[in-house]
């Protein structure tokens, strides 16, 4: 594959905890899951990451503009699931369908664990997760320099679940961003969709915006996508939350 996903050290894992539950990495190439499940299942992950990157390989050798695009392109109803999810998730969210590549890998590969004897899982690709949970969870937003950054955390309760959970940055990791946002946030039904919308987000908050660098206007425009529960935006000092989102106080990191 040609490297949709670069591989970063990811300091944050080491605040990850889940009790009663184990955790593993499965690593193949770039592609970097990092995994809270009920039971040890690596190999079995390990398989199906290579199962959907064998996919995602051949669908882009084929069709060389899936890889390029920066604005939907059209529907291909013969396409495998991850790829008819990325083509959906780009076309509600108006992007180039690999802004949904990771949030795709990671909710497949955490619905075959499910599909395979798992009764819990989350499953976390770059920031994009994919979670399935019994019990009510948190997940701590990163969002580089800014002072809220792992100062507050996004609250899913165990009715809401399975969820998507993605964000995306213009100050971390290798995401490609147009705008200056530190975290852009959004839950979403799906977690192909959690990531195209928080990368359009990301696009649309940018000093150059205006005095809140143009936050309102983008949680307004972006929880118009069908399939959005919430979303959230920090730019600097300045953050907004918008839709069914709960957000929990946490103390210092």
């Amino acid at each position: 594959m040609r490297k949709p996903l670069s591989y970063r050290h990811r300091g944050y894992r080491g605040r990850c905890q889940a009790e009663g539950l184990v955790t593993f990495t499965t690593r193949v190439e770039e592609s970097d899951l990092h995994i809270i499940a009920d039971a040890d299942a690596q190999e079995t992950a390990r398989e199906r990451l290579l199962f959907y990157r064998g996919q995602l390989e051949r669908y882009i050798d084929r069709r060389p503009e899936f890889l390029t695009a920066l604005s939907p392109i059209s529907d291909d109803p013969l396409a495998p699931i991850i790829i008819r999810a990325m083509l959906k998730a780009a076309a509600l969210a108006d992007v180039g369908p690999m802004a949904a590549v990771a949030g795709a890998v990671a909710e497949c590969v955490g619905r075959d664990l499910l599909a395979g004897g798992l009764g819990e899982v989350a499953v976390e690709n770059g920031g994009d997760i994919f979670l399935a949970r019994k019990k009510d969870a948190l997940v701590e937003i990163f969002a580089a320099d800014s002072p809220h950054s792992g100062r507050m955390a996004v609250k899913i309760i165990a009715a809401d679940m399975p969820v998507g959970l993605c964000t995306s940055s213009a100050s971390i990791g290798h995401s490609l961003s147009f705008g200056k946002a530190d975290a852009a946030t959004v839950v979403a039904d799906s977690a192909a969709l959690a990531d195209a919308a928080a990368t359009r987000l990301g696009n649309m908050v940018s000093p150059s915006k205006g005095p809140d660098c143009g936050i309102a206007a983008a949680l307004q425009e972006i929880l118009t996508i069908k399939g959005l529960r919430g979303a959230l935006a920090i730019c600097g000092q300045l953050f907004g939350a918008a839709g069914a989102i709960e957000l929990v106080g946490l103390s210092a990191p």
